[in-house]
């Protein structure tokens, strides 16, 4: 799906967010909502310590990953099953990050032109950011769907200008690095999602922050860094 443009779009977009694993935590709805789809076509559930490695990329490819070879037709079968479930009750599942309304408020009152990029379909993150009382803190919103990577969804908001190379992507996984760097955009991972340190550092971040309030830190440091974390 292509990106809402929300009000005013003449706030140039610093930061571009994901949504999982960097606004909110969406564990049990998707964890939840992922055992429902396997269910209905007789696969095994996952387990609860299992939930994280599949939160942040697209659910297709989620889906391929668990169940090994399958049709594109199963395929999409898992991915609706999943949306069944997800869109009457997952996304209620949601919990947002402690600071994260705080800081998102700071940002976008202090004029910081914000923007989402999610994998997510964009009608659930629409009601994820609704439900949390922020939808009106971002001026942009990207929602994917099968078969768009967020790199292309990047790629998208860069032709659309919408954003442009001084932007900064914000996720939890490797994919948003990776989709950042393949847009020539900077990067920041952060540490209190569902992507690990070491995930984080391989996939080479410009920047990596350790709590929601360190980008306050930034936005009132005009051009310099952002805080990073050197981690053991």
């Amino acid at each position: 799906m292509g990106p809402d443009n929300h009000g005013s779009a003449q706030r140039a977009i610093k930061y571009v967010f994901d949504l999982d694993g960097t606004i909110s935590d969406p564990a049990v709805g998707i964890g939840r909502s992922i055992n429902h789809a396997l269910r209905c076509f007789d696969y095994p559930a996952i387990s609860a310590r299992d939930v994280s490695k599949f939160i942040g990329p697209p659910l297709d490819d989620t889906f391929r990953r668990i169940v090994g070879s399958a049709t594109e037709e199963r395929i999409v079968g898992l991915v609706a099953k999943y949306r069944e479930r997800y869109a009457e009750i997952g996304y209620s599942e949601n919990v947002i990050y402690p600071g994260m309304v705080e800081v998102l408020g700071c940002l976008d009152e202090a004029g910081i032109g914000l923007a989402l990029c999610t994998s997510k379909r964009s009608d659930f993150a629409e009601r994820i950011l609704a439900r949390f009382g922020i939808r009106d803190r971002f001026r942009v919103l990207s929602g994917g769907d099968i078969g768009i990577s967020k790199e292309k969804q990047l790629a998208d908001l860069l032709d659309r200008r919408l954003i442009d190379k001084s932007s900064i992507m914000i996720g939890d996984r490797a994919v948003d690095i990776a989709a950042a760097k393949a847009n020539g955009l900077r990067s920041a991972g952060v540490l209190w999602g569902h992507g690990s340190l070491e995930e984080l550092r391989a996939a080479s971040p410009d920047f990596l922050l350790a709590s929601p309030h360190a980008l306050l830190e930034h936005a009132h440091m005009a051009e310099q860094p952002l805080p990073s974390v050197n981690a053991p």
